[in-house]
Parts: structure tokens; sequence; C-alpha cells
């Protein structure tokens, strides 16, 4: 089912705490000149949830800077389900795990799992007397062998069947790692659907291709899950195949995308690309243009003064431009790291991602708001059940396209295949100021 947004909507979520999480965001930056910690000893700052509502969401073109520390804010939404303060009820059955009190998101440790070799991780722990229906999971990672590596949720009932959750790819660039929240949706399921009220146990499983594997898990939370299925459509570098031939299908269906052109291709007027003026023109039709800035991976930058004097710049750019969009970032192939994420919430609230070619949805209230998980939409059958899925168990999944030539991109044909296939589905297309607004709205 599908349902057409008002032109350029836009919402406005204030109230009187705004200036004190504006107060907060200039903590966080004085704490991060004075080298303090962003999250890897128990002396993290609190999450901030406090029952106060930041200001969430622009009204017309944003200003420079963000009010507040997103990551912070939304450090901890939901309810605490598992803080992993007591391993005993825990039991590693591949590979290795101990308690580490030097590495954690919150609290006194986090568990820390390590592959013997190229065999994967599992970790689990009983759910006996646990009701777990319509309710969705999050948790804190940080890993020291990101890129070729899947972390899964495996919920088993007591007859057998499951429902797994899985983050099908970390982007976040070693060696200068840090923690981030995953909060990800359904993968697959049996045929016999999970009892969720009778569950036997949770497994954490880390599978991946590597000579080793090292990640650590802590603050698993719990939320519940939103009334329906969503979908994003996210178009990058500003393409005119989608000016010219997807825009005009998306206008027929009342679907309104995300647009992240990159400022220099558009201003050369390279062969391709939209100028100002037809971005413009897109963003008076409904569709949200973001910041994708400068296009090399922001973890190659050679020091933290220039990641900063990248991020203004860029956000400067789309500012002076007048898209309203720029308080949202989505990075250049994918690249952030400790150091860059530290910087990126000066100027962003939300964006990402970590992208994979399979299935790698997000529920829509426990995500980090600066490392959502994405998929490439290359394949229409992917692309299909990606959004099956988000029907199904009311998760959001994230597609991103390219231009039609390419090949992480469907053709046409299968395009409006899929953007048939979505009008016909149980969910609703938004933008960024949709999702964010879900995640923002009384879900810290």
């Amino acid at each position: 089912m599908s349902q057409k947004q008002p032109t350029r909507r836009r919402f406005l979520a204030l109230s009187s705490a705004v200036g004190i999480a504006g107060m907060a965001g200039c903590a966080d930056r004085l704490n991060s000149a004075l080298g303090r910690s962003d999250g890897d000893s128990s002396d993290d700052p609190s999450d901030g949830s406090d029952g106060s509502t930041a200001a969430a969401l622009a009204d017309g073109v944003p200003p420079l800077e963000t009010e507040y520390n997103s990551r912070e804010q939304y450090r901890q939404p939901g309810d605490s389900f598992d803080d992993l303060s007591n391993l005993d009820d825990w039991e590693v059955v591949q590979g290795s795990g101990e308690a580490d009190q030097d590495v954690v998101f919150a609290g006194d440790q986090s568990l820390k799992l390590q592959s013997n070799g190229s065999e994967n991780i599992v970790a689990q722990r009983s759910l006996s007397g646990e009701d777990l229906t319509e309710t969705d999971l999050s948790f804190a990672i940080r890993t020291t062998t990101p890129q070729s590596l899947a972390v899964n949720l495996r919920l088993v009932d007591q007859f057998g069947s499951e429902k797994v959750h899985s983050l099908r790819e970390v982007t976040y660039r070693a060696p200068d790692v840090g923690w981030f929240r995953s909060s990800p949706g359904v993968f697959q399921q049996s045929e016999y659907e999970p009892a969720m009220d009778s569950l036997d146990r949770l497994e954490i499983q880390v599978l991946h291709s590597m000579d080793e594997a090292e990640v650590w898990i802590d603050d698993i939370r719990s939320h519940e899950k939103p009334d329906q299925g969503y979908v994003m459509l996210t178009w990058d570098d500003g393409s005119l195949d989608y000016y010219e031939t997807a825009s005009p299908l998306h206008d027929e269906y009342g679907f309104q995308t995300v647009q992240a052109p990159i400022p220099r291709w558009t201003e050369q007027g390279r062969d391709g690309i939209m100028s100002v003026s037809e971005l413009q023109e897109r963003q008076d039709e409904g569709d949200q243009i973001v910041v994708h800035g400068t296009h090399n991976p922001i973890h190659e930058e050679d020091d933290e003064e220039a990641m900063e004097a990248r991020l203004r710049q860029d956000k400067q750019w789309y500012i002076q431009n007048e898209f309203e969009g720029a308080d949202y970032i989505v990075y250049p192939h994918n690249s952030y790291n400790k150091t860059s994420l530290e910087y990126t919430t000066d100027y962003h609230y939300c964006g990402g991602f970590n992208q994979s070619g399979n299935v790698n949805t997000t529920s829509v209230y426990g995500f980090d708001p600066l490392a959502l998980p994405r998929t490439i939409g290359h394949d229409l059958d992917i692309s299909k059940r990606c959004v099956d899925l988000a029907a199904e168990h009311n998760q959001c999944t994230i597609l991103n396209f390219h231009t039609f030539e390419a090949n992480n991109t469907m053709s046409e044909g299968d395009y409006e295949d899929l953007l048939e296939h979505i009008d016909s589905a149980d969910v609703e297309v938004v933008t960024f100021d949709g999702l964010w607004k879900l995640r923002t709205d009384q879900h810290y």
C-alpha cells in the first residue's frame, strides 16, 4: 500500500529540551577536543535518554551545525534486555568468549567473542519464560575485523522453529574502530513461524570469511514494533538517469526518494549528472536532497582537521543551494570510522551506511542514527524480498541505486517492476525525514 506525502512535507518536533540538547552537543565537542573517551571504557557519558525530546527535524534549510549529538541522545533506546553484566547465563558453543571490563559500551563489561581461526562464532543464552511477541532487539557492537563479517541474532522456539535477524555487512573501517548500535531486521525464518511467547534460546552468531574474527557485544535492548513496514529508496551521485527515467515513475506512484548528489560533479556539469536546478526541481516534487559530499572514502583523510573541514565544507554547499535534507548524510563508498563519526555528529543527525548486496534491513526504533544498514539494489528478486520482509515484520528496508547502466543497479524494466511491487505491498515509502521522525518520536 503506497502513501503519497504532501510535496516538500516537513515535520517539526521541538520542545523545551532543545536548549539542553544543544548544550549537550557543545559538551560532546569539548570532550572530543580534550581527547576524552567516546565509549571504549566504562567512563562513558550516559545515554541522555531522560525523557526529553530533542529537536529532530529541520523546518526548511537547516543550520550548518547540529544542536545535539544524535548518537549520544539516542544511544540506548528502548528497554534493557541483557546488559551482559552477568555472563553466567551465556555459553560460547563455537569459538571463544570472555568478559571484557576495559572495552565497554555501557555498564561494567562487555562480551568479547573470538573465532578459533576461520570458524564462525556462536554464543547462546536461554530465553525460557521470555515473551518477545511484537518485539525487536538491538545491541551495541564493536569489531576490529569488519567488512567480510555478518552478525545474526537467532531466536529459536521450544519446537525448533527459528527467526534470524541479520546485520549482513560492517563497513566501519579498521583500525580506527569503535562502538555502534545495530538493530537488524529479519533475514529469514522457518516455514513454521516461531512461537515468540515460547522461546528456547537466543544465539549470537558471527559469520565471517577471514582468517579470524573479533567482536565485542554489549547492551542488548528490546523495542516495540511499529504498526507497518517502511521502504526508503536512495539514489547516489545525482544521476541524470534518475531525473529522466526513474523520477517520472516515482511521480506516477507518489513515491519520494532520497538523492545524494556529489557537489563537484554537479558544479562541473559532468555528463550524466543532474544540475542544481534539476535537483531543486526534484526537491520541489518531494524528493529529499541529502549530503554525499566529497567523493572519496573519509577514513583515508590524513588527519582530524581535514575530516572536520571536509564535513563542514560539504554541508555548506547543500545549504547554499537550499537543499533541506542537509542534516542527513550518505557516506561515499560507505566509508566511516570512529574519528569521522565524532565529527559527523557536529553536522548531521542521521545517515550511513553498512551496505550489503543481500537483504540488510533494520528495525525502526533501535538503530544507531549514523550507522544504518542498506541493501544494494542490483537484483530484483533480492530487492523484492527486502520489501516483503519489511511488510511482514514491520521493519525498514533501505535500497540503493546509482544509474541503470551500472552493475550495482538493476535494469530500468526491473526497477519499474520493483516500484509496482512496492505499491502493492503493505509498506510506506519514506525519506530520511519520515524514518528519523519515527526513530526520535519517544523512542530514545
